[in-house]
């Protein structure tokens, strides 16, 4: 917003004469100034942008999606800021998933839990129609191609289905395609087909019309009958989405293509200057034109004028050069000084657009250690903030279909007692913040724990682990510990003996 807007000459007349109009005169200039933003010159691009979430997406989804995946091919930086989104969104093991469901008085069934976990485990082990992947992978590869591509898509399968093995106790299994398999081409208004997705007239989903192979394997011919409709109950859909009414996911490197190919032309370009220039190229300077005779200058068989010729070597003593001869080196004045800073700033611009930190992204951890956690802290919001999209579109969804199809096969049944509607809850463990300096992190969570400001379950959750897992692992180390008659540092009562013990002999002392 501007400064309001001082009366002219022009204006102090119109009032004199005409106080209203010059009332009306003053506000219509005072609002136009209030909008400045608003009125393009000849020093600013004026963007106009009036078309629909939907027709932006029409225009270049598909176009920007397929930049993206040349740059993750080609580009190490590109790459480089997919594996840093990937792991801290859903890390090595994928998100974890403790199964909650309760009783009718509110405390958790630990036998059907356990009976659920047990289920579960197994079919981590072979989840998908094609029996290549296991879980955390597919957990990987959905997050990297929404990401990447703006939007990834699951089929969910129970039960008997023509063909196919499910390959686990549980008869259940997921389908996941990239978004080519829902064609953007696929638009019918009477049916009410809009980018490949049925909607009903609130403009929810009712089926995915699917391609039948993929479009672009260039192995079948596509015809108009190669899609087929899926059922949304079926399908679930991760997409990148920033306006209200986005039907389909645009790429999150929408925003960074421009900066990551500039950075990738520029470090290419001194790459090959800085290759030129370690070559050595050296030339003759000859004195005055006037000083040289043309009789004297080496000639061949044909009487034309020979190249001069100088061999060069590590010591060599050059001592032919004639009266106002000297040699010149040439100089590319590179690798360029300037190189690294330049680059520092385009990557901490391009840490921004994509979410990520800059020390991730550049491998720059040259800050101190308040400034890492600082970034690290700020960021790890954006990190959450995508678990928790990734939980609530894909991950929880497949744990209540899977907890269906195990109710439903007789597999797990669910138990009599248990509160309705509490069979598939669970508690979604995502990646937790990791630990700059390990010292100084536990010293402080053990200040909170003592001083009951935070309990030892929220210390192990941040960590990344199962308490109730811990609480197994401790109780089966102190009993190994103590059939084998050895005794830790770690064990509390040994702890309280060995203190009184030495509190003892120094009173004696």
């Amino acid at each position: 917003m501007s400064k309001r807007p001082q009366p002219t000459v022009t204006d102090r007349i119109v009032n004199w004469f005409n106080p209203v109009s010059g009332l009306k005169r003053m506000q219509a200039r005072q609002v136009q100034a209030y909008y400045e933003a608003a009125k393009p010159d000849r020093t600013r691009k004026f963007r106009r942008d009036t078309g629909g979430p939907n027709v932006q997406t029409q225009q270049g989804a598909v176009a920007i999606r397929n930049q993206a995946r040349h740059l993750e091919q080609n580009h190490d930086i590109a790459r480089g800021i997919l594996r840093t989104l990937m792991t801290n969104i859903v890390g090595p093991k994928g998100i974890g998933i403790e199964p909650q469901p309760r009783t009718k008085d509110g405390k958790i069934h630990k036998e059907y839990a356990a009976a659920l976990l047990e289920a579960w485990r197994d079919w981590q082990t072979k989840p998908d129609v094609t029996g290549q992947y296991h879980w955390a992978r597919i957990q990987r590869m959905l997050v990297k191609t929404w990401l990447r591509d703006g939007e990834a898509f699951v089929q969910l399968l129970s039960g008997p289905v023509p063909l196919l093995d499910h390959g686990t106790k549980i008869p259940f299994s997921l389908e996941i395609f990239e978004p080519d398999m829902v064609p953007y081409s696929l638009n019918d208004t009477r049916l009410g087909i809009r980018q490949g997705i049925e909607l009903n007239a609130w403009g929810k989903p009712r089926a995915y019309w699917v391609h039948k192979q993929h479009p672009t394997d260039g192995i079948v011919m596509l015809s108009s009958n190669n899609t087929k409709p899926v059922p949304a109950s079926r399908i679930l859909h991760i997409a990148s989405t920033d306006r209200i009414g986005q039907i389909r996911g645009v790429s999150e490197f929408a925003s960074v293509i421009t900066r990551l190919e500039d950075i990738k032309d520029y470090e290419e370009s001194e790459r090959v200057a800085a290759k030129i220039s370690a070559m050595l190229t050296a030339y003759v300077k000859r004195g005055n034109p006037e000083m040289l005779d043309p009789d004297t200058l080496p000639r061949d068989s044909e009487g034309n004028i020979a190249p001069r010729e100088i061999s060069m070597q590590p010591g060599t003593i050059v001592d032919t050069l004639e009266v106002g001869e000297e040699i010149g080196l040439i100089d590319s004045k590179r690798p360029n000084p300037n190189l690294i800073t330049f680059r520092q700033g385009q990557l901490k611009a391009l840490a921004a657009g994509v979410g990520a930190t800059y020390s991730s992204v550049a491998r720059d951890y040259n800050g101190t250690f308040s400034a890492q956690r600082q970034e690290l802290i700020e960021q790890w919001s954006n990190y959450a903030t995508l678990t928790d999209e990734f939980v609530g579109n894909i991950i929880q969804p497949i744990w209540e279909a899977f907890v269906r199809a195990a109710a439903l096969s007789g597999v797990v049944p669910v138990p009599k007692g248990l509160k309705e509607g509490s069979a598939d809850d669970a508690l979604f463990i995502g990646q937790s913040m990791p630990w700059i300096d390990p010292l100084k992190e536990a010293n402080g969570w053990a200040t909170l724990v003592r001083a009951g400001f935070a309990s030892e379950t929220e210390v192990m959750r941040k960590r990344g682990v199962n308490p109730l897992d811990v609480l197994d692992q401790i109780q089966k180390f102190r009993n190994d510990a103590k059939d084998r008659d050895l005794v830790f540092d770690s064990d509390a009562a040994w702890k309280v003996v060995s203190e009184n013990i030495y509190s003892d002999s120094s009173d004696e002392d």
